[in-house]
Formats: structure tokens, sequence, C-alpha cells
């Protein structure tokens, strides 16, 4: 149902199932990860009014609620601190479902692995979650710095492009790609399948693309 990619390693769909609401992902050598991307496969939708909240917590020195997915929003990109400090505990409201923190993890010497776990809740109570996450935990829990703006040197903001003209590209471009390892002579439709690695190969294509001159490259069909 989930998938799971760390930036700079290849595409993880090796879930464990917890329970019937919990599952989890083990994240290997966590010292070293900068962002995460958690997506549906598009298999399995999450029943209505359902959606999960995303955790990360590192043994022995804390967690934090990163997003959530649902129906709606199938993916999220997610910048991850290397390190925690001690104070790095849910806020008030939020508890870390003992299906991650009692989990079974195997690290390698002087690597720490880490759980990027899925909890199944309905949409209301993952609604006032996130909403009583205060903002400057938020930040912090993003490793964003907070700067401040004098208000006279404030310019107009630009409206921002429609996301979905750049998901129709991605999709597409996406589609092109795993188009040509279908045979000649083969129409792709519903019932066509791909292997998961060819998937995998188009994501550190397309990433490294991104990476070297931005999504410049959609528009000329590259």
């Amino acid at each position: 149902m989930f998938g799971c990619c760390v930036a700079g390693r290849l595409l993880q769909t090796d879930l464990q199932q917890v329970d019937e609401t919990h599952a989890l992902f083990q994240i290997p050598a966590a010292e070293q990860v900068n962002h995460v991307c958690v997506f549906l496969l598009g298999t399995v939708p999450f029943p209505d009014g359902f959606g999960a909240t995303v955790h990360f917590f590192w043994p022995g020195k804390g967690s934090q609620v990163l997003g959530m997915l649902s129906n709606d929003k199938p993916s999220a990109i997610f910048r991850l601190r290397s390190a925690f400090s001690s104070t790095s505990s849910p806020p008030s409201g939020i508890s870390t479902p003992s299906a991650f923190t009692s989990a079974t993890l195997s690290s390698a010497p002087g690597q720490v692995t880490a759980i990027l776990g899925l909890a199944l809740e309905p949409l209301e109570a993952i609604a006032a979650q996130l909403a009583s996450i205060p903002q400057a935990q938020t930040q912090n829990a993003m490793n964003i710095t907070p700067t401040s703006t004098p208000s006279s040197s404030l310019a107009p903001i630009a409206k921002p492009a429609d996301p979905s003209v750049l998901a129709e590209k991605i999709a597409k471009h996406l589609f092109n790609y795993i188009a040509g390892f279908v045979p000649a002579g083969t129409n792709v439709g519903p019932d066509s399948t791909v292997s998961m690695g060819v998937i995998a190969r188009w994501y550190e294509s397309f990433i490294g693309k991104v990476r070297a001159g931005g999504v410049g490259f959609l528009e000329r069909n590259e």
C-alpha cells in the first residue's frame, strides 16, 4: 500500500505490517538521511474518511510527527534532522504509537536504524493532531530556520502556478518512460504490468535531472 524513498537510495517497498492500523519502514544509516518521500502505491486506497499520520522515531533520542497522507494527498516529501535532541518528544496531545517504539531493529556497527511509521486514523483525528503542533516546533522538526522580513521590503506575491499542471507533466514523463519498456507491438493498457525496478530507475533519473537543471526538461519532453 505504501512506498518510501530516501534521497539517494533505492525505492523501499519492504513495509512491515505491525497490526491492522500500524505499519513501518526501517531506515538504515538514518544519520545520513536528509530527505524522505512517502507515498501510496495506488494499489489500495484509504477507507473513506481515513488517512495516515507519518511518524519518525529515532531510538533512544525521540520522535516527531512529520505530517500525513490521504487519498487527496497520496505523497509527501519531508526534510529530516540528522540528529535528535532529548527534547524532541511529541507535543502535548500527540504520542508516538508503541507499535513503532517497541519494534525490533537491526543496525550495523556505528549506524542508527530509525523508524518511519504510518498510523491509520480518521481524518478528523489527524487534523486535530497536526493543528496541535506549535509552528515553531514544526519548523524545528523540518529543519527550517524562521527569518523575519521587514514589512517595508515585502513585494507583491505572485500567484503560484497550478500544481496540477506540474503533476500532470510528471505523470506523463513517468508514463512515457515506462512505455519504453513495453515490448514492441504491445499496447499499454490497464492490465499492463511493470516491475518496481523500472519505476526506481525512472525516479533516480528524474531526480538527477531536477537537481541538475530544474524541471525545464518536462517542457522539452526529455
